[in-house]
């Protein structure tokens, strides 16, 4: 950091005659409309009037199918959207422009408008931005602190952010611009107290830009393992590697987008198409992380489903899509993941590009201080996505702490909708001094909670952390890219932190590994060719067929970001991928396992049809091909697959190369076929999948850089295949359902996404319509074989309650002084020599915060929203991890060889269930709600060995297990009706045995036990009202009784 970029502070504090005071925000304790059952109106927001419509998005609508969450925070005009703080006389200035400017502006959108109807990528019909969003106020932001783990640490931040000036605060939350620092998203520091710019890095697979780093299996590839312990172990390597390199918070791991969109360019980041399973994985990634001292980022909050206009102008429209979601399907599919993150103890979270019914996440107030900081009790600090923040003081408000990579509306602009404004909206008392401090608070108190301020483990002073660089690989370099600074330093230390670490990777890519075909046992092969050929002379003739078995001649790393599908395919493309220190191919792989002198390989490192081919495979006694299908990030693009895929079959001819060798294989399709496929995700097989000669087909997803080597010991036998498919595999795309296609193209400047298909995602869609996939959900096959016995189920209490017991009180939360700065000690310090480009906190002028007109401040802002019930803990009201039913089982090797079987655990629920609205509730057939991977061996020795044969297995299931979300009472209610409980080893093979009724107790029509918990609540087929007695009296209810719709 140069010497001149240091913070001047004030010398003393203000005292409260110099401090201006602050405008009074008088909120008022009265019923939203959110809260109150009789004005509960949940429309739909392509209903409700004054709402948008996408003209192309509306055909395939279903208005009984979308509930909004959303129903009145009004979307701030464009000149709000853009820069808020309109106090400012500067401000004021730009919002008259002068006759020159409104020509050259006409100008351009009529050149604008002509080359869209002359044949623009996308032809936009112009309509009105919708004047509503659905999305019901949520203020204030709640205060972090406020639960016993983080106490300590917001103990110490209180002391160090209490020491502060306004601009030290401000410099925290704002990054310093892009490519202004080492990393892709750098802080302001405080050095007067010694706290530094904190190093923020991508990403889910690894260190983005770094060297010597560890390429790590993607997250398709870690749900697919099905494993705890291999989940946290790739995350404690991951935060290791991240702390060797200097790097505070790591940007990872993703579990948005969820995976709706079985095309969608992301989808591989996440760890699969269920929320219990994104949400364990995800979990156990974040503690694996933080235990070595690094911030974990979950992201991208909240449904983050499509690279497709994804965000404003990248797509030639000037808002990003609209992700129109209902309440419950919100919370019971898309935040759930989000909720156990919350509760593992996530200290960061990532807001997404998109809308969410019409409102950007990075400003949805209902979002992020609703359902984030109050609903799950979300402790850290949220930040935007990369120029994700659209907004100044509605972001600020709505709950947004930091804002990344800090330049505003473009890259590498500088002129950020903070650094400046946000120190000029405090001192005009646009922005209460409390939200500000908040936002330090959070950030300071996640730098505290993760141990950060230790010198021992962070050594800040020596100046070799961070102690790489993003922006170049030569070891000196400039220090400000991003400007026309000329300053060169010692950027990369060229610091190798893989350690050992090669060997988690290659276990998480080899449990990533799915076997879904194995006729007539041809797996695994015997490494001596001989054996096969059962000739001591004839070596076994073996084929490689296809370019993903090959290194690409140009190195792993030729394409920038890996945006290019060339050869062997480890990883999808964009911000999530990473550089490969080394990627071991298949054919390097297979070549070296197989024993000397007895095999002879015919390799075609190529998808060409050709004599070649046809004369290699005729040639081979056995055929390997090797096909992929590749995604990535909306930002960049290979060939016409832009972000997204375009369908859902193996690219670059693939279908086309499988079905060539098996007809040329062995002389004349009488050779055997082993199908590799590397894939992001969902590909459809039917083009080949039943050909006779094809016995083997290997699911190997994402690998990395243990590509091949993980793959050989599957083919050979050093590891019995155990990996499971976290997604369902069709025979068709449209058999995942009507609403599974991305957005491809819209008429629409605010293109529109419903949700239409709420709880009926993958596998729950193909249950509720009886669709037969090709390869369901969960499925997976070994070398050995298992069996499920001495199914059990029990109940842990002795009765059934509706809701969750009360949420617990906060913990007294730090102190603050609201009293406004002087706004002097803002001033841009004399003789202060600017770096171009970088955002600083400093005002320019005191006329920049002299008083304008006042504010608009958003709808219902002055409204005090209540706590919700289903708070109060990290991830939510703690009742709600209450165990309250046991599920027991035996799992035991039935094979003559080692293995690991992944146990799964499905739901059902009761049926002829209403809320208390009255209405239906519909459940999918069965709902993942545990799952257990146990190795097995061959020997009867007890179940605490290792290799022992046969192992319990335990499942407990908790209130949140059982319950759903309520839209009227805003909580997680348990219905009444019995459960039913499915286990087995995947989403559709189960044995009758193991299927049984949970025995737990019904409700009681009154209560007998006097506890305080008792809240109207609405049960059985017509949506009657039951009421606890003691909440009647006289034939009357009590006055002050609390009412179902209301806050606690």
């Amino acid at each position: 950091m140069p010497e001149s970029y240091e913070l001047h502070p004030t010398s003393r504090t203000p005292s409260p005659e110099e401090s201006h005071s602050l405008e009074s925000h008088e909120f008022t304790m009265s019923h939203s409309s959110r809260s109150s059952l009789d004005s509960i109106t949940e429309l739909d927001p392509l209903k409700a009037k004054g709402a948008y419509t996408d003209k192309e998005s509306s055909s395939i609508y279903t208005p009984s199918g979308l509930r909004s969450l959303f129903d009145s925070e009004k979307l701030l005009p464009l000149r709000q959207t853009y820069n808020s703080y309109s106090t400012s006389p500067s401000f004021r200035r730009l919002r008259t422009p002068s006759r020159t400017c409104c020509c050259i502006t006409l100008l351009f959108f009529l050149a604008f408008l002509l080359l869209l109807s002359g044949g623009g990528y996308y032809t936009v019909t112009v309509v009105a931005i919708p004047p509503d969003g659905q999305s019901p106020p949520w203020y204030p932001s709640p205060r972090g602190g406020t639960v016993r783990e983080w106490v300590d640490a917001y103990r110490k931040a209180s002391s160090l952010v209490s020491q502060m000036t306004l601009v030290e605060k401000v410099n925290i939350t704002t990054g310093t611009g892009w490519m202004m620092g080492p990393c892709v998203g750098n802080t302001g520091p405080v050095p007067r107290l010694k706290l530094p710019s904190l190093c923020l890095q991508d990403g889910p697979l690894g260190l983005r830009f770094a060297d010597h780093a560890t390429a790590w299996p993607a997250g398709v590839t870690v749900g697919a393992t099905w494993n705890r312990s291999t989940m946290y172990e790739r995350g404690r390597a991951h935060g290791e590697e991240a702390r060797g390199k200097g790097i505070n918070i790591v940007l990872g791991p993703s579990m948005g987008p969820l995976g709706k969109f079985p095309a969608g360019g992301r989808n591989w980041e996440g760890f699969g198409a269920d929320p219990v399973l994104q949400g364990v994985a995800a979990a156990f990634t974040i503690r694996g992380i933080q235990d070595m001292g690094v911030i974990a980022t979950a992201k991208h909050y909240i449904a983050n489903e499509q690279e497709h206009f994804r965000r404003g102008w990248e797509w030639a429209t000037p808002h990003g899509v609209s992700a129109n979601v209902d309440d419950r399907t919100l919370h019971e599919m898309y935040a759930w993941p989000f909720a156990d993150s919350v509760r593992a103890g996530v200290a960061s979270i990532m807001c997404s590009y998109n809308m969410v019914n019409n409102s950007y996440a990075c400003q949805n107030s209902k979002l992020l201080n609703g359902v984030l900081k109050d609903e799950m009790g979300f402790q850290g600090f949220v930040q935007s996505d990369w120029l994700a923040q659209r907004s100044g003081v509605a972001s600020t408000l709505a709950g947004l702490d930091m804002t990344m990579p800090g330049d505003g509306l473009s890259w590498m602009d500088g002129d950020s909708l903070w650094g400046p404004e946000l120190t000029k909206s405090v001192l005009n008392g646009t922005v209460p001094v409390e939200r500000l401090d908040d936002m330090v608070l959070r950030i300071v108190a996640s730098w505290y909670q993760l141990g950060q301020d230790n010198r021992d483990v962070w050594p800040y002073e020596n100046g070799t952390v961070p102690n790489f660089s993003s922006w170049t690989k030569n070891e000196t370099g400039l220090l400000y890219p991003g400007s026309n600074d000329p300053t060169e330093g010692k950027v990369n230390h060229f610091v190798n932190v893989q350690s050992d670490h090669w060997r988690v990777a290659r276990q998480v890519a080899t449990e990533g590994i799915v076997m879904v075909k194995n006729e007539d046992d041809m797996l695994p092969m015997h490494k001596n060719g001989f054996e096969l050929t059962r000739s001591e002379t004839r070596k076994l003739r073996v084929g490689i067929f296809g370019e993903d078995a090959f290194d690409n001649p140009k190195g792993p790393n030729a394409c920038d970001d890996r945006a290019c599908n060339d050869y062997t395919l480890a990883s999808g493309w964009g911000s999530g991928a990473v550089e490969f220190p080394y990627l071991i191919s298949p054919a390097t792989a297979i070549k070296r396992t197989v024993l000397n002198e007895t095999a002879e390989f015919f390799e075609v490192p190529s998808n060409q049809l050709s004599s070649d081919l046809d004369r290699k495979a005729t040639t081979s006694d056995i055929c390997m091909v090797f096909i992929n299908s590749d995604a990535g990030e909306g930002y960049v693009a290979w060939k016409d697959i832009k972000g997204d895929r375009n369908d859902l079959y193996p690219q670059k001819g693939g279908d086309k190369l499988v079905q060539r060798v098996a007809k040329k294989c062995g002389n004349g399709g009488n050779g055997p076929v082993i199908v590799v496929l590397h894939t992001v995700g969902p590909t459809i097989l039917e083009e080949w999948i039943d050909i006779p000669n094809v016995k083997a087909v290997l699911i190997a997803h994402l690998p990395g850089q243990e590509s091949g080597n993980a793959l050989a010991d599957v083919l050979y036998g050093e590891v019995s295949p155990s990996g499971h498919l976290p997604y369902t595999i069709a025979k068709k795309a449209s058999d995942y359902g009507p609403n599974s296609t991305i957005l491809y193209s819209t008429k629409s400047l605010v293109p529109q996404q419903n949700f239409t298909d709420r709880l009926y995602l993958d596998y729950r869609h193909f249950d509720a319509h009886n669709i037969t996939p090709r390869y369901e959900f969960g499925y997976g096959l070994s070398y050995t074989n298992f069996s499920i016995t001495n199914f059990e189920t029990h109940s842990l209490v002795p009765d059934r309650k509706p809701f969750p017991a009360p949420r617990p009180g906060p913990e007294p939360v730090p102190q603050i002084d609201r009293r406004i700065p002087s706004p002097n000690d803002s001033l841009v310090p004399p003789h202060f020599h600017r770096i171009k480009k970088y955002v600083y906190p400093y005002i320019d002028s005191l006329d920049d915060v002299k008083p304008g007109k006042r504010y608009p401040y958003p709808s219902g802002y002055s409204i005090m929203a209540h706590p919700s019930p289903a708070g109060g803990a990290q991830g939510g009201n703690p009742d709600l991890f209450t165990p309250l039913a046991l599920v027991k089982c035996v799992v035991s090797n039935t094979g003559l060889g080692p293995g690991a079987a992944v146990v799964q655990l499905y739901l059902e629920f009761p049926g002829n269930i209403t809320n208390s609205l009255g209405e239906v509730v519909d459940f999918p057939p069965r709902q993942l709600r545990g799952f257990e991977k146990v190795y097995l061996g061959t020997e009867d020795y007890g179940p605490e060995n290792r290799d022992a044969r046969r192992k319990p297995v335990a499942f407990e299931l908790t209130r949140r297990d059982l319950s759903y979300w309520d839209t009227g009472v805003q909580n997680w209610v348990i219905p009444r009706g019995m459960f039913r409980v499915w286990v087995g080893e995947s989403s559709r093979r189960f044995e009758m045995e193991n299927v049984g009724w949970l025995p737990l107790p019904e409700y009681r029509e009154q209560r007998e036990d006097g506890e305080e918990w008792g809240e109207r609540f609405w049960l059985g087929d017509g949506g009657e009202e039951w009421v606890w007695e003691d909440e009647v009296e006289d034939g009357k209810e009590k006055e002050g009784g609390r009412k179902g719709g209301e806050g606690l």
